[in-house]
């Protein structure tokens, strides 16, 4: 049976892809310089025989293994490569060697899996049929993000991907773990920049300034009231200046920096914010924009003065294919045991992935990372984020079963 040699060629390659992990652990490069990560991957390609290309959007690669009746399918893996900006302070020998930057967010994990999924593909390629583009791309971390790019590029042509599939560390679940969410799974992501500007001055001299802190907090109040603190199905905000029919859509629309730069008795000229809106429907999403803009003129022409909100369009929602992922979910039933295939609830976080689902029939999923015991406990984005590395056995043995399968 085929999945009895995935599991045990799961398990042989192991060792060898903890090591390739490590590796990549001791050595992060931020999002678009993932230089050195993209050699070493290809090292490995090359020593496993496998066919790769490169030059997508610098870093980018793109290996392919071709099985019996190679046209009758194409299935894409998506690996993440780039690392944060974040000082990591794990004591562990495979720390990482460049200051100040981290794979948090487990995308060593990520690329590891895949790396070890090609090696029992490549070993089994007479057994399955189809073909299997392993794409590792960059940039996963920073808006456009990577795989918007390599689609514009043309990972998914050449051939034609018909499906595809992608795993994320999951360190609230134990290892040994998976869990799937069919439909909409994770939210579209957009950065907001907000510029209030006053008239600075003399504290004490208030009838000769006009203050930026106020209108930002005025202009904060009103966004979370309208869009933090609602959850009937429908409502309507007159002092808005709109109406709008909200269908329980998930949303949140939050500011996490204010910067001012005045002092106890300075007030400043203006004040800047960054915040983040998300959210699961593309026309309520576009609705959205403009009401956010509607609530930044209206302060703007109440104190008589200039502010601008620069909405920076980011990640679409992902969404799992249903037929897809229910397949996906059966194949990890059979491959782990059911006790050990969970179902997820929708996240409000995102992920660049989310153009490839908007495009081919896709399956994003969670790996279990964590274990109490060890006390392998930290989230991701976070100085101790570590994994416990038998989720790479099980990483790399589902994706080629998935790829395998069907």
């Amino acid at each position: 049976m085929l999945s009895k040699k995935i599991k045990q060629l799961s398990k042989h390659y192991f060792i060898q892809v903890q090591a390739i992990r490590r590796h990549l652990h001791q050595y992060p490069e931020l999002s678009f310089n993932e230089f050195e990560t993209s050699k070493y991957i290809q090292q490995q390609l090359l020593k496993a025989n496998i066919e790769f290309k490169t030059g997508y959007v610098k870093t980018g690669i793109v290996a392919i293994i071709k099985g019996k009746n190679p046209t009758k399918k194409t299935i894409l893996l998506r690996a993440d490569m780039d690392a944060l900006p974040i000082t990591e302070k794990n004591n562990v020998p495979y720390k990482s060697c460049n200051q100040g930057v981290m794979h948090a967010c487990g995308h060593d994990v990520h690329s590891a899996c895949a790396l070890g999924a090609a090696f029992i593909l490549n070993d089994l390629k007479a057994e399955w049929e189809g073909t299997v583009k392993i794409m590792f791309q960059p940039g996963e971390e920073v808006l456009p993000g990577g795989a918007k790019l390599m689609i514009e590029a043309g990972v998914l042509k050449n051939p034609k991907v018909d499906k595809a599939i992608a795993l994320h560390v999951f360190p609230s679940m134990e290892v040994g773990k998976v869990g799937f969410k069919t439909g909409m799974y994770m939210a579209s992501t957009d950065e907001l920049y907000l510029t209030v500007n006053g008239k600075g001055g003399h504290a004490a001299m208030p009838n000769e300034y006009v203050n930026p802190l106020i209108i930002a907090s005025e202009i904060l109040v009103e966004i979370n009231n309208i869009f933090m603190t609602k959850s009937a199905s429908g409502f309507d905000k007159s002092t808005a200046g709109f109406q709008i029919q909200r269908n329980e859509i998930p949303t949140v629309v939050a500011f996490g920096n204010i910067e001012g730069k005045g002092a106890t008795n300075v007030i400043p000229d203006k004040v800047e914010l960054k915040g983040t809106f998300r959210t699961m429907n593309e026309e309520w999403r576009n609705k959205v924009h403009v009401q956010l803009q509607k609530i930044v003129k209206k302060y703007s022409l109440k104190y008589g003065i200039k502010s601008v909100l620069r909405i920076e369009k980011g990640y679409p929602f992902l969404v799992n294919d249903e037929v897809f992922t229910n397949q996906c979910i059966d194949n990890a039933q059979s491959f782990l045991g059911v006790k050990n295939v969970e179902q997820l609830p929708l996240r409000m976080t995102a992920e660049d992935f989310a153009f490839i689902s908007q495009k081919v029939p896709s399956c994003f999923f969670r790996l279990g990372t964590g274990n109490v015991k060890k006390n392998i406990i930290s989230g991701v984005h976070t100085p101790t984020f570590n994994v416990d590395e038998k989720a790479l056995q099980i990483g790399m043995g589902l994706l080629a079963q998935f790829c395998t399968s069907g």
